[in-house]
């Protein structure tokens, strides 16, 4: 049986998902590379001020993987000061489970809400050692966790029986876009489990999700253009094909392919565009890198186009 907190964040992340997107807050950087602190808390209150179903700092977007342990602490600590309640705050953690239970305890001690347990690093292991990954966590941690299914880590409906019943584990986001084994996922978890569509640019997949059962989704335009987000969102929730039809064709897919023309964009691409909105966000952290001259005027030019049409499509959701 759940504990009360765990069945409480599930309690509030359900309610959150039904009534908007998850946002994942980008971590802002100094021009020299160091933490800003004062940025990465005005970036979010923008994101907090339309109301997402809950906040992920330090996550994947967030550059999780360039933080050390200190940056880490003071951005989660900002992020529940920040938030004060208004919506869930899922903190990242990963690494092997000894590291990820040493981010764990910071998240505790910061004042988070659960966690989003992402990818270990570098070696694939067998299911076995997957559920372990989890259930040495687990046991380390009074944060719910939210287990992050992506690269070298996608579970069998097997597993995520077994992951289910880890005191705990609370939900499951899913980046591999499979949902011949996603749909087999959903019918293998217990009653309340938590899913969410966490691909990238979980907009181009968002109907596909829901399809099988998985409407909820991480938004990454939302930490720049929450205007479109949501309009999409909206659309998305009351079945309305011709604008999400709209918004796909003139801003998520020309978004998607500029995002592909060079790795680590799907982070650097969204942290330039909130820089192009006047977010303080700065630069990006080795191992990634900023978008080029010529693909930032792409986005420039991208970005203005999408602004224009969620502007002219709003008010066709508002009449509905």
């Amino acid at each position: 049986m759940p504990t009360d907190t765990e069945a409480d964040v599930v309690a509030r992340m359900r309610s959150g998902m039904a009534h908007g997107v998850l946002s994942f807050p980008l971590t802002s950087f100094h021009d020299d590379g160091s933490l800003d602190l004062d940025g990465f808390r005005a970036h979010l209150e923008t994101r907090l001020a339309t109301r997402p179903g809950a906040v992920f700092p330090a996550c994947g977007t967030g550059e999780f993987f360039s933080l050390d342990e200190d940056e880490y602490r003071r951005v989660v600590t900002a992020a529940v000061e920040v938030t004060a309640g208004r919506v869930p705050v899922v903190a990242g953690t990963g690494y092997g489970w000894a590291q990820a239970a040493r981010f764990a305890r910071l998240a505790e001690d910061a004042g988070a809400d659960a966690l989003l347990v992402l990818p270990h690093y570098l070696v694939a292991g067998p299911q076995d050692g997957l559920v372990a990954q989890l259930e040495q966590l687990a046991a380390r941690t009074t944060l719910p966790l939210i287990a992050y299914q992506r690269g070298q880590v996608a579970f069998t409906p097997a597993s995520l029986r077994r992951i289910a019943r880890i005191p705990g584990v609370v939900g499951l986001k899913d980046g591999h876009s499979d949902l011949d084994r996603l749909q087999r996922l959903t019918l293998a978890a217990p009653e309340g489990f938590l899913f969410f569509n966490g691909a990238a640019t979980a907009e181009i997949q968002a109907r596909a999700y829901a399809a099988v059962g998985v409407p909820a989704y991480s938004s990454a335009v939302h930490a720049f253009a929450p205007e479109i987000a949501d309009l999409f969102f909206a659309a998305h929730r009351r079945g309305d094909d011709a604008v999400m039809d709209r918004l796909l064709r003139e801003f998520y897919v020309p978004f998607v392919e500029l995002r592909d023309r060079r790795t680590g964009y799907a982070v650097s691409l969204v942290k330039a565009a909130a820089r192009l909105r006047g977010q303080p966000v700065g630069p990006v952290r080795a191992p990634l890198t900023d978008p080029s001259p010529a693909d930032l005027a792409d986005l420039e030019s991208l970005l203005a186009a999408g602004l224009r049409l969620a502007s002219a499509l709003a008010p066709v959701g508002a009449a509905l």
